[in-house]
């Protein structure tokens, strides 16, 4: 009798462990899926995912309409490159220059705002930069290079990366130096890393009302400057760009929707408090 060899086996069984996999997950390698409708709707995103804000919008929509959600966690660079890469029907994002470029260019449409929240800069107790005296975020940001006290940078093209380069460059200061740590990182990950080495970082107020409690060094040294509110809006793909466009439009449409607006309002504050995001309503006033 003839044995077929194991390693002629494996590539069959390769395949077969293949098909066994969610068809979802295993084309889009999704982040987390909610849902298990017929449809597909593919979303990147990164703190509305990371922080729950997003499952509980996509639970709502999917109750009316035969979907499954795709998240996709993605900074809000790394987030419009999917979008003009087809490989989401739609994104939240908080970077307003490239959002607007992205609608100018034809690759996407239906730029809402859909609501709002704001960067702290936080640092230990003690703030050896002395950045609670700052007149604005751009001084702060002077005074921690002075001192070369540790900063934390997401260096990730992220919307808050973004943000953080224009501060820097209002302050006239390329960031550089030992002093300068850069994670590669996502926003809550980095916050943590500051807590653990003591060092300053700019996060966004909805991740920190989240993570507060198991933060034992940081406390909030500045803030308030106009230039650290954050706004966000949605974009989706243009009309027949990808098979599920309808549905990422009616998502769209869902968040901007007195529903939707309540739930994202609303969200966090059982848990927290406080809600972790602002309403479009409230944002508006900060959206150029």
């Amino acid at each position: 009798m003839r044995y077929r060899s194991t390693w002629t086996l494996f590539p069959a069984l390769l395949v077969v462990v293949f098909l066994l996999v969610p068809a979802t997950w295993a084309q889009d390698n999704c982040t987390a899926v909610y849902g298990n409708g017929a449809a597909t709707l593919r979303l990147a995103t990164g703190s509305p995912g990371e922080l729950g804000l997003l499952e509980v919008l996509a639970n709502a929509f999917n109750q009316t309409h035969d979907t499954q959600l795709c998240w996709k966690k993605a900074g809000s660079g790394a987030s419009l490159k999917l979008l003009k890469a087809k490989s989401v029907d739609l994104v939240m994002v908080h970077a307003p220059a490239a959002e607007k470029q992205a609608v100018a260019d034809g690759w996407a449409i239906k730029r809402n705002l859909i609501g709002s929240n704001e960067f702290y800069i936080v640092g230990p107790a003690g703030d050896p930069a002395k950045i609670a005296a700052a007149t604005r975020a751009a001084d702060a940001y002077k005074r921690i290079a002075g001192a070369k006290a540790l900063f934390l940078s997401r260096g990730d093209n992220s919307g808050t990366h973004k943000k953080e380069l224009a501060i820097w460059k209002a302050a006239g200061i390329t960031p550089e130096g030992d002093w300068y740590k850069v994670t590669h990182t996502f926003m809550m990950a980095t916050l943590k890393m500051a807590d653990a080495e003591n060092g300053y970082f700019m996060t966004d107020s909805s991740t920190w009302v989240a993570a507060k409690k198991e933060l034992a060094n940081l406390k909030i040294l500045y803030r308030g400057d106009p230039v650290l509110i954050n706004t966000y809006h949605t974009l989706c793909q243009p009309e027949g760009a990808t098979p599920a466009q309808p549905l990422a439009a009616a998502f769209v449409d869902f968040v901007v929707s007195d529903a939707g607006q309540d739930l994202l309002r609303k969200y966090g504050a059982d848990q927290y408090g406080e809600g972790l995001y602002n309403d479009a309503a409230y944002a508006k006033q900060y959206d150029h």
